[in-house]
């Protein structure tokens, strides 16, 4: 709406200044500049292309065959203890001094199992020497046992044990033995059973009892229990080198050699519960 004069003079006295709209203007025209041509960017230099030839191929080395421990089902003792000395089956042979075989009467009525031989038993090539050696024969005289002949001279094998070990080649710095190494010996322990066919074997030490029967089960939930390998009454106990470490278990260990005892004389049954 425009205002007349009359009005924007009354709007004067009371101090309102008038206002009166400014009259749009037409827009400008726009020139609009052509861009400038951009020059296209320079093309990278093209490098020369080498032509790759083939290498000759390599040889592939020959890894020679890891000599196996081999029948043993037919072998007798002298095979046998000749196919242990000369065994490679697994790399415990390097760092061997010798072979431990095993020790005692061919025909006893107990077989001991311990797990693998340590310093002294490689030097000397007979298991359970030293400190533990000297507990385990002082157990087997509180039961009657020996491993040697009676002191009567008399070739008892029920007076005297056969002691044998898992692996027959010490481990390095006596660490446990690897699932390799306990396979690869696994057929000589076999056969050495098959040939003393004992009454009864004592299990000593975790990986002997894992071993034979084929558990993972720890000592302490089988032990008091009578099991079987092969046919034969087993009974589970500790490894002497362990009763060294930890005396309290000697007691535990004793019960285990009076239940083996009470199997042997038939006092208590030859089977798993």
């Amino acid at each position: 709406m425009r205002w007349t004069e009359r009005q924007c003079a009354l709007l004067g006295e009371i101090g309102i200044k008038g206002w009166w709209p400014t009259p749009p203007q037409a827009p400008r025209a726009v020139i609009a500049t052509p861009p400038s041509p951009v020059a296209p960017p320079p093309r990278p230099k093209e490098k020369p292309i080498t032509v790759l030839r083939p290498e000759p191929a390599q040889p592939v080395p020959i890894i020679p065959p890891v000599v196996a421990a081999g029948p043993t089902a037919t072998l007798d003792w002298p095979a046998l203890r000749a196919a242990v000395a000369g065994c490679q089956a697994c790399s415990l042979c390097e760092s061997r001094t010798q072979t431990v075989f095993g020790t005692g009467h061919e025909q006893a009525h107990w077989m001991l199992v311990g797990e693998a031989p340590g310093e002294q038993e490689d030097r000397q090539g007979e298991p359970f020497v030293g400190k533990a050696g000297q507990l385990l024969d002082n157990m087997l005289f509180a039961v009657g046992l020996g491993r040697g002949p009676s002191p009567q001279g008399r070739d008892d094998p029920a007076r005297q044990v056969y002691i044998a070990n898992v692996l027959k080649c010490r481990p390095p710095q006596n660490r446990n033995p690897l699932p390799e190494e306990v396979l690869r010996c696994e057929p000589y322990l076999k056969r050495q059973v098959e040939l003393v066919r004992p009454r009864l074997i004592l299990a000593m030490g975790r990986f002997a009892v894992q071993s034979l029967l084929q558990t993972q089960e720890p000592i302490g939930r089988l032990r008091g229990r009578v099991h079987r390998y092969q046919g034969v009454p087993l009974v589970v106990t500790y490894h002497p080198a362990y009763l060294l470490r930890n005396p309290i278990d000697k007691a535990k260990a004793w019960e285990d050699l009076c239940l083996a005892r009470n199997v042997i004389l038939g006092h208590q049954p030859s089977h798993h519960p």
